[in-house]
């Protein structure tokens, strides 16, 4: 097909709508143009086609046997077009909002207030996909991650939902009253570690704890590491979002606190967003401001 032999596009409309309505002014109504812009693309149309598509020779305006071929062509293919537009957006604008985060940010801070979000957008369906791996935002898969560190992962954009430092825990039933004032003297007590992260090996390297190796690391799925540590099965690296609380009520201790510029960040994919994800962090940014 030779592209260039068609005439733009918008002629094509203003015909089709003039065909449609009856009416230059109709057409303009339905194109929202003035009905001087229409009559301009009509002569346009017929100028660049080089055949005569309307009678002007009476009162009113008519199509030509040629003008009717055309706008029987114009009909069936803008059909065409707008029932698959339609079918696309429509199924794109009803399948599952999907969100990817870690299960301890999935447990502790979404699903607490998830509730709210069902009740302002009951139409909207949520997948939560809870899992320790970094899956990034893609067209038709994972609408958004939340997602803990600095905020730079390369082509994504991230915005930061909730500040949140690293702490080390554990239970007073592991740790007793003793008082570590550095990480080596950590290395005697066995750890809990999220499965699929490194975040407590990390965080002894980070640290200088490279050349000695703990009592034991268990790995465990994330929703069962706290549990664990408030049972004294081990000592865990975990963000203040997930572990305030308990500290708060006695069931872990701190221990050490990294104190960085990271926390949870929203993370999507650049470009336009589609409005169920608009609406899904629009509320991820009232509740972090009303936490």
């Amino acid at each position: 097909m030779d592209w260039r032999s068609l005439p733009p596009l918008s002629a094509l409309r203003a015909f089709s709508a003039y065909a449609e309505t009856g009416s230059v002014v109709a057409a303009g109504s339905a194109l929202n143009v003035s009905h001087a812009a229409i009559s301009q693309q009509l002569r346009s149309l017929e100028t660049h086609m080089d055949v005569r598509l309307l009678d002007r020779s009476g009162r009113t305006l008519a199509l030509t046997a040629e003008g009717q071929q055309l706008a029987d062509a114009l009909a069936a293919g803008f059909g065409r077009i707008w029932q698959t537009v339609e079918a696309l957006t429509g199924a794109h604008a009803s399948r599952a909002l999907q969100v990817a985060t870690t299960p301890s940010f999935a447990s502790h801070w979404l699903m607490p207030r998830l509730a709210s979000f069902r009740v302002a957008h009951p139409d909207i369906d949520i997948m939560i996909n809870p899992s320790p791996a970094l899956t990034d935002p893609t067209p038709g898969g994972v609408d958004v991650a939340l997602r803990y560190g600095a905020g730079k992962w390369p082509g994504l954009e991230a915005e930061m939902l909730v500040p949140s430092s690293l702490m080390v825990v554990a239970a007073p039933s592991l740790i007793g009253d003793f008082f570590p004032t550095r990480p080596q003297e950590l290395t005697d007590y066995p750890w809990l570690q999220e499965l699929g992260t490194t975040e407590s090996s990390h965080w002894l390297a980070r640290h200088g704890v490279t050349d000695t190796r703990v009592k034991g690391v268990i790995h465990v799925p994330g929703n069962l590491m706290l549990d664990g540590a408030r049972n004294g099965q081990g000592i865990a690296v975990s963000t203040r979002v997930s572990v305030e609380e308990d500290i708060r009520a006695g069931r872990l201790r701190l221990l050490f606190e990294d104190k960085q510029d990271e926390g949870y960040h929203i993370v999507t994919a650049p470009g336009i967003i589609r409005p169920a994800l608009r609406d899904f962090i629009h509320w991820l940014r009232r509740e972090a401001r009303n936490r």
